[in-house]
């Protein structure tokens, strides 16, 4: 650690792996087959719903931008991650941990409030299956993208200029393998109360509001789907659903673990195991839920599959 009293801290050290050191090559390369896998993955998914007319419809645009952001997400952290994990000394500068934590904050903010467009897509096309194609045209879409980016854009905007404006002096040590708000937080010499508060409360709007639609759009459509004479009809919309409600699960539950508690109940190598599920894990089988589970997807990768092999 480059550590010189009341110094000015000019780049931060990750400690995350450095208590299973031996284990790091492994580490490096099982991470890095999820890495591709994941990447691979969500190729497919997005080429899968570009090439086939079948899926130009709503809930597959959104599920391609979905894709979108996962790997993304994924490219913000993971290959420096797994540059660090062969690396001797693994650092990153301040500039590159506020990019970071900007770019991490901007995506996971995003995906929250698309995780709520999602829901109000099911809702829609469930409640009022008639006026769907209205509804929920393209520009309506684009619209909702477009919001749900900017929220995320000015939220990460907000935190990020809030954390990095605190003093960082002497101690650089990260207890993580990103740049993480409570990890760098907890390294600011001193702490704003007020800018404590105002990111706790942004963090918590951001899982409640979206949340907070989601339940409502689900309201609904319990209702409406209780309505249904047929047992195949309920079941049929019910699958619609299910996909969406285990991304939702996950998401919420991860995030709020990690960001809706008290700073004091920290723990460093208990958030190290969460943040690797929600980087890497997470990003890896969300749209594999979403699209292995729908005939409708599976039926139109199996076209495009015997379309490319045809051709060539």
């Amino acid at each position: 650690m480059e550590r010189v009293n009341e110094t000015v801290v000019r780049d931060f050290i990750f400690l995350s792996f450095s208590s299973v050191a031996r284990l790091q090559q492994l580490l490096f390369v099982i991470f890095l087959l999820l890495y591709l896998f994941t990447l691979g993955i969500n190729g497919i998914i997005i080429s899968t719903i570009v090439l086939d007319r079948a899926l130009h419809i709503p809930m597959y645009f959104f599920l391609a931008i979905l894709s979108c952001s996962e790997i993304c997400y994924t490219f913000v952290i993971v290959p420096k991650m797994l540059v660090d994990l062969l690396a001797q000394r693994k650092t990153i500068s301040f500039l590159g941990c506020a990019i970071q934590m900007f770019s991490f904050l901007f995506l996971g903010c995003s995906h929250s409030f698309l995780l709520a467009v999602m829901g109000y897509d099911r809702y829609v096309a469930i409640c009022n299956p008639l006026r769907y194609s209205v509804l929920m045209g393209h520009g309506m879409c684009m619209g909702l993208v477009a919001a749900a980016y900017a929220c995320g854009f000015t939220v990460a905007q907000i935190i990020t200029s809030l954390v990095f404006h605190l003093p960082f002096y002497s101690s650089n040590q990260l207890h993580d393998f990103f740049c993480d708000i409570s990890p760098v937080l907890k390294l600011a010499s001193h702490h704003n109360h007020f800018s404590q508060i105002v990111i706790f409360m942004l963090c918590t709007l951001v899982l409640a509001i979206p949340l907070l639609l989601i339940l409502v759009s689900y309201v609904h459509i319990i209702s409406a789907i209780l309505q249904f004479p047929s047992t195949l009809g309920r079941y049929k919309a019910y699958s619609t659903c299910v996909s969406h409600l285990i991304i939702v699960t996950v998401h919420y539950g991860c995030a709020s673990f990690i960001y809706l508690r008290p700073q004091s109940n920290y723990s460093s190598s208990q958030d190290a195991l969460i943040s690797v599920s929600y980087t890497i894990i997470t990003p890896l089988f969300n749209p594999m839920i979403y699209s292995l589970r729908n005939k409708e997807f599976k039926s139109a990768l199996c076209r495009i599959a015997r379309r490319t092999i045809s051709l060539s």
